[in-house]
């Protein structure tokens, strides 16, 4: 566990993005693919959490950027060499480009200088995407993982984020999955291996600080 002095230098917001993972209506929306996995996202306050990180991240300055996962109607371009997504396939709800499905969901509130990366294949949201590029452009050291699911994407995401080199932050009451006691689990023994685990206002605590001046 990172001592709050620690959270504070990795939590600088120069250096820091802040990543939302599939917080699209088609996964977490009311109408959702996925209604057991958006009724956890709500019902445990994780949403919530995910869009007062947004508007902190906003506020302080940090970079935000959103992590969608869609697919084109006819299919093309998309992975079909695992079960999780032939299933998808036949779900009622499908993330089809350009539709609702696929816009950012309530209450998060999406600024106009937040990027949005869309993805029609894999698991991760950096493997195979334009992501660690723009990381890299933005001068990020620490990327703070949001969103869902604890099962798939989230610890893609933080695996994927540490191999590349940066520092992982992991607010743990703003990522969700199901059944819901597995996302505890998931933290205790595995992501607080790789990654700095705290909670939404620790975040929020450490962008609240005064900014750190340079003298001349």
């Amino acid at each position: 566990m990172a001592s709050y002095e620690q959270l504070v230098e990795q939590l600088d917001p120069d250096g820091t993005v802040l990543l939302t993972v599939e917080c699209q209506q088609g996964v977490v929306g009311p109408h959702s693919a996925l209604p057991e996995l958006a009724a956890v996202a709500r019902r445990s306050g994780a949403l919530h959490h995910i869009a007062r990180l947004v508007a902190g991240a906003h506020d302080a300055g940090v970079q935000v950027l959103h992590a969608v996962a869609e697919r084109r109607p006819d299919g093309r371009g998309s992975s079909r060499n695992a079960r999780l997504f032939r299933a998808a396939e036949r779900l009622p709800v499908q993330q089809h480009s350009g539709s609702t499905a696929v816009r950012i969901a309530e209450p998060i509130q999406v600024a106009d200088e937040d990027l949005v990366v869309r993805r029609l294949h894999g698991l991760s949201p950096l493997s195979g995407t334009d992501v660690d590029a723009l990381l890299r452009n933005l001068g990020c050291r620490t990327l703070v993982v949001t969103g869902v699911s604890a099962n798939v994407a989230v610890p893609n995401a933080v695996f994927d984020a540490v191999n590349l080199g940066y520092t992982a932050v992991v607010p743990s009451d703003a990522i969700a999955g199901v059944p819901p006691d597995y996302t505890p689990a998931m933290i205790r023994h595995t992501l607080s291996l790789v990654a700095t685990v705290c909670t939404t206002d620790d975040v929020l605590g450490c962008w609240k600080r005064p900014r750190r001046t340079t003298r001349a």
